[in-house]
């Protein structure tokens, strides 16, 4: 009776090892696909928000350049609101 005992608390300290031992290795997959996971998607930001940045450059240095356009067509139309005037 001891010995069915014995192989039982064998067997079944041998299964609880086993199953600890899987869990530990998925675990470190499903932790290692994470931070993969992670890194693409920091790099597909980045890159967002590298174009982003770029556009709102390209944005702004319009808007600094539009008063000046603006102020070269009010004086074109000065312009020729003269030329108008003489003829």
């Amino acid at each position: 009776m001891t010995e069915g005992i014995i192989i039982s608390l064998i067997t079944g300290i041998l299964t609880f090892a086993g199953v600890i031992i899987t869990n530990l290795s998925s675990n470190k997959k499903v932790v290692n696909d994470i931070k993969i996971e992670v890194t693409k998607n920091q790099a597909i930001t980045d890159t967002k928000i590298d174009e982003l940045t770029r556009e709102v450059r390209e944005h702004n240095n319009f808007a600094k350049r539009m008063p000046v356009v603006e102020e070269k067509i009010s004086n074109l139309e000065n312009k020729i609101n003269i030329i108008e005037r003489v003829r």
